[in-house]
């Protein structure tokens, strides 16, 4: 036996290319992560996410409640350990006989992305059963079936499957967004014994810089959901939805990143989802093929570039943004825009032309104004000066907003009409109503440009709040207030005469149950809060120098954090009984404070 240890040890030591009692060195690692048996011919990954394994909070649904079919559910609430083992006790049961397909909805209290892990237990037929994994947002998404009636689908990510699992084992499954998990028993005459049903959480483990609390808790809790929105969609590339589309929407990134920056600071996830639609998008193409999304690309270098100051990676997009821009310049006619590609703001506004066409104009006067900033930045003058004159000439010509509240508020950003005109003439009829959960970012913005705070905070309060009501834990890809007339939320089963606030809503791409609960451009509020209410804005690149103006409303007091590349600024305001307010102010070494 000696001997075999002592054969067995020298072999794999030789394996890894070392003598016998030779340490292994840091040099010996692979840079790719990979364990020294591997050779560099390995071309390798590491993933970005960690993940964690979530018990189930409660069961919203079994399919029987007698005990028969069903027995002994509550002992999937456990805590689990993802371990089979010989106790055989603690395991619940799952019979099916005479046509009967047993089965359980479980509720694990947010949504998340990621899959299931299924441990089971040790019935007498030792061969592998069949299951019905059904993953929603929704109780009701995960009730549904395949079908063209609500909508539901395998879209981007598989949600409704089968699959085997074994006898005394384990099983994980699955890749989507998700709340809520159904899981059926197929095969006839089977018993299932389930030891463990626990969701898969992948998540990048990264800390909560920025933070927001106010003596409002709806808006403390709004600020909070946008993050974490965000957050989830921060997989290995920045996704727009972790169940549809999980794609790098260029347009969507926007608000994204202005969440990122006021959460988390600077995140790798930027930067390798700019570039990657930067590389898969050669010129004269448009990223995504929608001429806005080209645009919100410059926009978003300009803001990421003010908040981080990274000057050597803006030096990576010069060659690019430069041509770009030539390009942006080439597509007008009369100072007026005539951008080719998919005309596009977002989904609401598209039966709009006439608004569209103000959007894209007062777009691209924001961006040649943002293109000669950087372009100053990089030494690029003559640039610069060519963009600058084009914006001036283009400002002469000032569009109709045809009644569109994302047009309306795009003109006031740039400069093409007073922001008070735009709010009380547009944005500000019927207050929220006719919002969108991504542009409604830039009304808000509007709004704090004409000074309406008070009409701002209502709007976050009963809009992105009325997601809330709805049991939203991450805010969606549209919302309409009209919706929650007579809707029951998402976490209850729906009952006879109620609509079903996901499956019954919903236009365009996102009709019904295929309608995104997790869509990281609705996050707005939450940059929003922490630049207008907590008052922190950048002046100079770097966050080098930053204003705090802060802007309470109705609120009596405010506190948060902001990271800066130089640490975390923290702020505190509270309205004294003069109305006045008193602030305290603690900036890291480096940050200049203007009041």
């Amino acid at each position: 036996m000696k001997n075999y240890l002592a054969f067995l040890l020298l072999f794999l030591s030789l394996l890894a290319g070392k003598a016998v009692g030779q340490e292994l060195t840091g040099s010996d690692v692979s840079d790719r992560g990979l364990p020294p048996i591997f050779d560099n011919s390995y071309d390798a990954q590491r993933d970005s996410r960690i993940r964690q394994y979530l018990s189930a909070k409660r069961i919203v649904w079994m399919s029987d409640r007698s005990g028969v079919s069903v027995v002994d559910a509550s002992n999937l609430l456990r805590k689990g350990t993802g371990q089979a083992d010989l106790v055989h006790s603690n395991f619940a049961k799952l019979i099916s006989k005479e046509g009967e397909t047993p089965g359980i909805l479980f509720d694990f209290g947010k949504e998340i992305q990621g899959g299931i892990q299924i441990v089971t237990d040790q019935p007498a037929n030792q061969k592998p059963i069949r299951i019905r994994i059904r993953l929603g947002e929704s109780v009701s998404e995960a009730m549904s079936d395949i079908d063209t009636i609500q909508g539901a689908t395998n879209d981007h990510a598989m949600r409704d499957f089968t699959i085997q699992v074994p006898w005394l084992g384990v099983m994980q499954v699955g890749n989507s967004g998700f709340r809520f998990a159904r899981i059926d028993l197929v095969d006839a005459d089977r018993e299932l014994q389930l030891k463990e049903v626990r969701a898969i959480f992948e998540y990048r483990d990264i800390p909560y810089l920025g933070s927001f609390k106010s003596n409002d808790d709806r808006l403390n809790t709004i600020w909070n959901t946008g993050a974490y929105t965000v957050h989830l969609n921060m997989q290995e590339y920045l996704w727009d939805g972790i169940k549809r589309d999980r794609l790098v929407w260029v347009g969507d990134m926007h608000p994204e990143v202005m969440t990122i920056n006021t959460v988390f600071g600077k995140n790798e996830v930027v930067a390798k989802s700019l570039d990657q639609a930067r590389d898969i998008t050669p010129l004269p193409g448009w990223m995504n093929g929608i001429s806005a999304y080209s645009m919100w690309w410059v926009l978003i270098h300009r803001d990421l570039y003010k908040n981080q100051g990274d000057l050597q990676y803006l030096r990576k997009q010069q060659k690019y943004l430069v041509a770009l821009l030539d390009q942006l310049m080439q597509k007008t006619k009369d100072n007026k825009e005539s951008l080719d590609g998919t005309r596009f703001l977002d989904w609401p506004s598209s039966e709009n032309p006439k608004g569209i066409h103000a959007g894209l104009h007062a777009m691209m006067i924001m961006t040649l104004e943002a293109g000669a900033e950087l372009c100053q930045i990089l030494d690029e003058p003559a640039q610069a000066t060519r963009c600058k004159t084009m914006a001036t000439q283009m400002k002469m010509y000032v569009p109709d907003a045809n009644g569109s509240k994302q047009a309306a508020a795009l003109m006031a950003l740039a400069g093409l009409m007073p922001a008070e005109k735009a709010n009380a003439d547009v944005i500000a009829i019927g207050d929220c109503e006719r919002f969108s959960t991504f542009y409604g970012y830039y009304m808000l913005q509007a709004k704090a440009k004409a000074k309406d705070y008070t009409g701002a905070l209502n709007c976050i309060r009963n809009y992105w709040g009325g997601m809330l009501d709805m049991g939203a834990t991450t805010f969606w890809e549209d919302f309409d207030l009209a919706w929650t007339q007579n809707a029951a939320p998402i976490d209850e089963l729906v009952p006879d005469g109620k609509d079903d606030i996901h499956g019954d809503f919903g236009a365009y791409c996102y009709k019904k149950l295929r309608h995104s609960l997790c869509h990281g451009w609705a996050s707005g509020p939450t940059s929003w809060l922490s630049e207008h209410v907590l008052g922190v804005s950048v002046v100079e690149p770097g966050c080098k120098t930053i204003r705090i103006q802060p802007n309470l409303g109705d609120l009596q007091w405010v506190e948060g954090t902001y990271p800066t590349p130089m640490g975390v600024v923290k702020v505190r305001h509270e309205k004294q009984a003069d109305g006045t307010v008193k602030s305290n102010i603690q900036a890291p070494k480096g940050v200049k404070v203007l009041r």
